[in-house]
């Protein structure tokens, strides 16, 4: 929690969250069968009462509470471990884990330690953690045959033999694909702290969940309204349905991959426009917010993107303290990448990474892109790539190094340098930054090495698919899948140098983990552990 209350006083932000929540619900009740539902002017700007509302409770309370001087290092009280896509509230595609294999082969079993069963799509994960391994897919395995038809689905397995756990299943919305798209499944990474699983789910839904499910035999509270409490089911904390709490309209899927900084979870919404592509039926919905972990009360909301969203916001939020300034960066679904105070959600600065020539066109024929791709903070600044939906297909991508020092809009200040135009293509990947090289690849199937100082290139390899996933640096290796299902493995360095390439059986969506010397792929349909 960003605040350390002298007096016992605990559930500070806790309690700002349930006032916002109040104001909110005196203030707005849209129905929820109208979908291009407009606010009306009191509503347009409840956001600012609420702000002052929130500001006034505040300082009441400064008078009385002592407040933490440095949310910077409110994080680091906690021993818990965490897990989390990118590794690292940095995102940095990095690992510090040794004795990777090189080598091993599905077909004669050669380094396979396990493989395990997923859905028909998996696109989430995996996470290794407390003795699990997590993974975010749809209900095609049917690991619980009365949980029939398309679901999205959360899976739990032992780390030491595959063996399924439990899940939890959330059904598909009754408005189609336009919100939650046929088979997709949960798209959303999870964010772990110790028996804490925090995600998104197909529902445009945060959910917190024990990470032991109902196999400790208890229904942790405060949420205990689950219909299924069998043994291979989840065990919900909190929910927090962020359609019917912020008029949210998803478009296709909610994906986003949480973030925790101490007792705040950041997460972009997946607000976006309606079927024709063309109207955003909320656009004063928020784009971000920020959730009491403990409590999944609301803390703040952000709207920036607002009637300039292209499309759907599918990214993910990194964290960061530059120059001594704590930043949640988070990129919006109007091309700009934002960063915000953590406690408040001021913006800090926001910059545009697109060029001021480029223009949105339906189908991804225009040069405009949205981002999909997650920031990575390293050395006080800011590493980001644009792209689109992959059905758009290919197109001119950039890569941007970005001074996270400044403030305001820095769009024409903060360029160290970029990397695009007809060097470089849309992407959906994230970098990794490792021994002051870069590596990041594209949809279209390349994978780049550049200085992280200049962006000046070293090498270029084309892995003839296309890469949804990102490159994962470890040991000395960077490991790479795609849509072919080839995983190829390269010594890292400015010089190219391919160490393997191997075959999953089916395509590669997702990015590798190393955890305790064994490598987890999952495929589009399979879990498999690899170790020497």
């Amino acid at each position: 929690m960003f605040f350390e209350c002298k007096g016992g006083a605990k559930g500070i932000a806790m309690f700002s969250g349930v006032l916002t929540k109040l104001i909110r619900k005196l203030n707005y009740m849209p129905s929820r069968l109208n979908l291009s539902y407009t606010r009306t002017y009191a509503e347009k700007y409840s956001y600012r009462m609420r702000s002052y509302s929130f500001a006034i409770f505040i300082f009441g309370l400064l008078s009385i509470f002592q407040v933490s001087n440095s949310f910077a290092d409110s994080h680091l009280s906690a021993k818990k471990e965490i897990a989390l896509w990118g590794g690292s509230l940095s995102r940095n595609m990095v690992s510090d884990e040794k004795d990777i294999p090189a080598e091993w082969d599905l077909a004669t079993g050669e380094n396979i330690k396990w493989t395990a069963e997923l859905g028909s799509q998996s696109y989430a994960g995996p996470l290794v953690v407390g003795g699990k391994v997590f993974v975010g897919t749809n209900n095609e395995a049917l690991k619980n045959p009365k949980l029939t038809g398309d679901r999205g689905n959360l899976m739990a397995f032992r780390e030491s033999d595959g063996a399924f756990l439990w899940q939890i299943t959330h059904t598909k919305l009754p408005s189609g694909r336009v919100n939650d798209w046929p088979l997709q499944g949960i798209c959303s990474t999870p964010y772990i702290e110790g028996d804490r699983l925090y995600y998104i789910s197909n529902r445009c839904e945060v959910v917190c969940v024990d990470t032991e499910g109902f196999l400790d035999g208890e229904n942790d509270g405060p949420f205990n309204e689950e219909t299924e409490t069998s043994e291979i089911d989840g065990d919900i904390i909190w929910i927090y349905d962020m359609m019917d709490e912020l008029d949210v309209f998803p478009h296709n899927l909610a994906t986003c991959s949480p973030l925790v900084v101490g007792d705040l979870l950041f997460l972009e919404t997946s607000n976006g426009v309606d079927e024709t592509h063309i109207h955003i039926p909320v656009p004063d919905a928020p784009s971000f917010i920020a959730l009491n972990k403990n409590t999944g009360e609301l803390v703040w909301e952000d709207a920036s993107p607002g009637e300039n969203i292209l499309h759907g916001q599918w990214s993910n939020p990194a964290y960061g303290v530059i120059k001594g300034v704590p930043q949640v960066i988070i990129p919006g679904g109007d091309g700009w990448v934002y960063a915000f105070e953590p406690e408040t959600g001021n913006i800090i600065w926001k910059f545009d990474c697109n060029p001021k020539d480029s223009e949105w066109e339906l189908g991804g024929r225009g040069t405009r892109n949205n981002i999909i791709s997650t920031p990575v903070v390293h050395d006080d600044k800011v590493y980001l790539a644009v792209g689109q939906d992959p059905e758009h297909g290919e197109g001119v991508g950039h890569l941007w190094c970005i001074d996270a020092s400044q403030t305001g809009d820095i769009t024409s200040t903060a360029v160290v340098w970029h990397f695009g135009n007809e060097q470089f293509n849309r992407t959906m990947s994230t970098v990794a930054i490792h021994d002051r090289l870069l590596y990041i690849s594209d949809l279209s199937g390349f994978l780049y090495c550049l200085d992280v100082k200049t962006g000046d290139l070293y090498w270029t390899h084309d892995t003839f698919a296309a890469i949804w996933g990102s490159p994962y640096v470890v040991d000395g290796k960077v490991y790479l899948g795609n849509e072919d299902g080839d995983v190829v493995i390269l010594k890292t360095g400015k010089t190219k140098e391919v160490l393997n390439e191997t075959n999953m059986g089916s395509s590669v969506y997702t990015t590798p983990v190393a955890k305790d010397g064994v490598l987890y792929i999952v495929t589009r349909n399979q879990l498999i552990a690899i170790s020497e």
